[in-house]
């Protein structure tokens, strides 16, 4: 049975030069970081050595790379600090963000009341810039604003510029979940206004239990986790340094080739979804999803023309051919309730059609997506 793996923006391959990286680390530079002896370090220099090459490519500071176990840890850690730190009473979001911006929103709501309001989204998902408007000037509250690049389920990609601009006209901080989009589109911290952006290096061919924050410097944040000076005293706990190296290369790696393997990805996607549209009569795009331009390169969500009891069975067959893709999002698997941005922007029968995430890496060809587009036929005939 033929293997494709369609779900990269779970997680992806990690690439060889990662896994030869790290397994060096582990059996030579095993060192604690925060010792003071020689072994100690070696590892410190390293961690040091990878903050100062993330922060490079970004145009950013050293200072203001933290790194972190992964993008929902850096979530929660710039929101929450950002409420009990630097006075934000008002957070605007959007209902599509991802769980670990939404559910940390509703709990900061609780615990210290401040007040949540949701920026109104177009019929494809994307941010309303004129209600953001509107929300940024309707009272003096201090505020934060939490908006997404690369949108993880159905692909849009906000104008962050725009954002940018708009929070920086109003005097708001501006957070976005970068995790999607950090590794596979070029960044400089200089040219657009954001405080604060988060990664994680499992989205990009590097380990998973790794990535980090960007947090502007003399943000005013202080830290959440506590217990040990580490990360300039921003985190306590020891470094988890093998991770951090892969994380290294795999960032480096990703920027060396960004050029090369952007292209050969768009055209995969371009290929999938221009064959499932028209051999699957019925298929359609989720939001901007068959847009190349304002929807991510590395990932289609496209509703499927079967019915509710159908659709149901629909991930399993796939899994049994060997395809490998997702309902929603890997984050939501175990839940029953569908997809939250989904249930955004779609209604009715719409609904009630399987919609399904298929995302794309440099390791994909286009004969897998040939066997793919094969099996959702037999499907839908059978």
């Amino acid at each position: 049975m033929q293997k494709v793996y369609l779900d990269n923006a779970a997680t992806t391959q990690v690439r060889k030069e990662v896994i030869e990286r790290m397994q060096e680390a582990l059996a030579q530079q095993y060192g604690n970081p925060s010792s003071t002896h020689s072994f100690g370090r070696s590892a410190k220099t390293a961690v040091e050595q990878a903050r100062k090459t993330i922060a490079k490519t970004l145009n950013a500071q050293p200072s203001e790379i933290i790194f972190t176990s992964g993008g929902t840890e850096a979530d929660n850690m710039i929101l929450r600090c950002a409420v009990r730190d630097l006075g934000v009473e008002t957070i605007i979001t959007s209902k599509i963000e991802h769980h670990a911006v939404l559910h940390t929103v509703e709990e900061l709501e609780k615990e210290y009341r401040i007040n949540v309001w949701y920026v109104d989204l177009d019929e494809f998902g994307s941010p309303d810039m004129e209600h953001l408007e509107e929300l940024l000037k309707k009272d003096d509250t201090k505020k934060l604003v939490s908006l997404m690049h690369v949108n993880n389920e159905i692909g849009n990609i906000t104008d962050i510029n725009a954002v940018g601009e708009l929070c920086k006209a109003n005097n708001a901080l501006f957070h976005s979940d970068t995790v999607q989009s950090i590794g596979h589109y070029p960044w400089d911290v200089q040219e657009v206004h954001v405080d604060f952006m988060t990664a994680a290096a499992h989205k990009f061919h590097g380990p998973k239990g790794v990535g980090f924050a960007f947090i502007r410097k003399n943000s005013g944040l202080k830290p959440l986790i506590v217990g040990g000076s580490q990360e300039r005293g921003f985190r306590a706990g020891t470094e988890p340094f093998h991770n951090i190296v892969g994380l290294e290369e795999a960032f480096v790696k990703a920027y060396e080739h960004l050029d090369e393997e952007t292209a050969a990805v768009k055209e995969l996607k371009k290929y999938f979804v221009d064959k499932v549209l028209k051999e699957v009569p019925g298929a359609q795009c989720n939001g901007l999803s068959a847009d190349l331009e304002k929807s991510t390169y590395t990932l289609a969500n496209i509703r499927l023309p079967f019915d509710k009891q159908k659709g149901l069975m629909l991930l399993f067959h796939l899994d049994m051919k060997g395809i490998a893709c997702s309902k929603g999002s890997a984050c939501q698997s175990g839940s029953n309730q569908g997809s939250h941005v989904l249930n955004e922007i779609l209604e009715g029968a719409e609904l009630d059609k399987p919609s399904l995430r298929f995302s794309f890496s440099m390791y994909n060809t286009k004969e897998e997506l040939d066997y793919t587009v094969e099996i959702l036929k037999e499907f839908a005939n059978s």
